[in-house]
């Protein structure tokens, strides 16, 4: 049976707006155009008791809630949000349908036995992606698109919710039938004209009160009001970076801890370059300071590589570029991301060295394969490398990496 998830971000651009600017935090927010024409782009969950939804006249919205405060939309920084929120998606499956910029369906199916169950991958998603972020997303789980959808709105903000085979029509039936994918307002009105208001009586409805309304489609409503959906999950996502992040509890201003924390981040990128039989041409470091100003910094070179030590001494030369340019700065988010992607097989041992650069000379080592054998059988955690600890006292000598219990 397949795993579905849909993953859907709370009221994200207003969550975005009140995540960045925080007087603005359990205020009603609109997000749009505040012209006589204006619309609603998004609402906060403050402003939405007042009837206030997206789509709607600016104008109303304001009638409707004359307190609320209208920001104009920042289209570049809610991108910037939901290549973040994508990428955690991408962590856990490649079969990823975006929707929108907030909201995507995911197959796990082929993720469970690396991850856990659907409901442990959805849980460690809203982690991640708040972690990051600092947004919150709610996550729907069943076994197919229509049903993982229905669950994620079951219990937003912030919600997971199942919906398991067996509780299908218990959960479903209830629920209005105007709340069905392709049901719109005039639809809806004439179904309840006849006398058809949930899931259940659209699923139980004759033929000869659907037909008028439906025709040829009347079978796949009927079906749709029982929870059936075949229809798989289309990615049309290529590979074109791998990366890890991280935002801190606390900012890092030391140069020692900021190049700990890199050499972990390097060490995420190629694990998961050699997971996916990538090789890499560019590394770029992704730097956050307090005032959450972002910075990127990036190389590229030949020939390609999916070795570790190469990204970290790449990604590090980037970082140490960067702290001198800016050597008492608080950085609140570090990030390695890798680009410029090949196939494994593609990789030329006798390349000459292009333009763009050379990558470090290091002689290949078993060390890499060796880690991911260990990782793969007891655990991500099972062992760190010293160069991303941040006290030489903490290595055991164990070929330069420290053992967990």
């Amino acid at each position: 049976m397949r795993a579905i998830l849909h993953v859907d971000m709370d009221a994200f651009f207003a969550s975005v707006e009140q995540h960045d600017r925080p007087e603005l935090r359990g205020l009603p927010v609109i997000v749009g155009g505040g012209s006589a024409r204006g619309v609603v782009a998004a609402a906060s969950y403050e402003v939405r008791k007042y009837g206030v939804h997206s789509a709607m006249p600016t104008r109303m919205a304001l009638e409707r809630c004359p307190q609320a405060i209208v920001v104009p939309p920042r289209m570049s920084r809610y991108r910037e949000a939901s290549t973040e929120v994508f990428g955690v998606f991408h962590e856990f499956t490649p079969l990823v349908e975006g929707l929108s910029l907030d909201e995507a369906f995911l197959d796990v199916t082929g993720s469970i036995g690396l991850f856990g169950a659907p409901r442990t991958i959805g849980a460690e998603i809203k982690v991640r992606i708040h972690r990051r972020t600092g947004l919150t997303a709610s996550v729907g789980i069943s076994h197919n698109k229509l049903l993982a959808k229905i669950a994620s709105d079951l219990e937003k903000p912030d919600g997971l919710c199942v919906i398991a085979p067996d509780d299908v029509e218990r959960i479903l039936d209830p629920l209005p039938a105007k709340r069905l994918s392709g049901i719109g307002p005039k639809t809806a009105a004439r179904l309840e004209a006849a006398g058809v208001h949930t899931f259940g009586q659209l699923r139980m409805a004759a033929d000869a009160v659907l037909w008028p309304m439906f025709g040829r489609y009347t079978t796949r409503i009927r079906e749709r009001a029982a929870g059936i959906d075949e229809r798989p999950v289309v990615s049309d996502w290529q590979e074109k970076q791998v990366s890890a992040e991280e935002t801190f509890d606390k900012d890092l201003r030391q140069r020692e801890d900021l190049r700990a924390e890199l050499a972990r981040l390097a060490d995420k990128v190629g694990t998961r370059l050699r997971a996916k039989e990538l090789l890499c041409s560019t590394v770029t470091v992704k730097i956050r300071r307090r005032d959450f100003t972002t910075y990127t910094r990036s190389h590229s070179f030949r020939p390609p590589s999916q070795d570790t030590g190469t990204v970290l001494e790449v990604a590090r030369t980037l970082l140490d570029g960067w702290l001198a340019e800016q050597p008492r700065a608080s950085v609140r988010l570090l990030g390695v991301g890798v680009s410029t992607l090949s196939p494994a097989a593609q990789l030329d041992l006798f390349a000459a060295p292009s333009a763009a650069g050379t990558a470090p000379a290091r002689t290949p080592t078993r060390l890499d394969p060796t880690l991911d054998r260990i990782r793969e059988r007891f655990g991500s955690t099972a062992v760190t490398r010293a160069s991303s600890l941040d006290r030489p006292d903490k290595e055991d000598g164990f070929s330069g990496v420290r053992r967990r219990s």
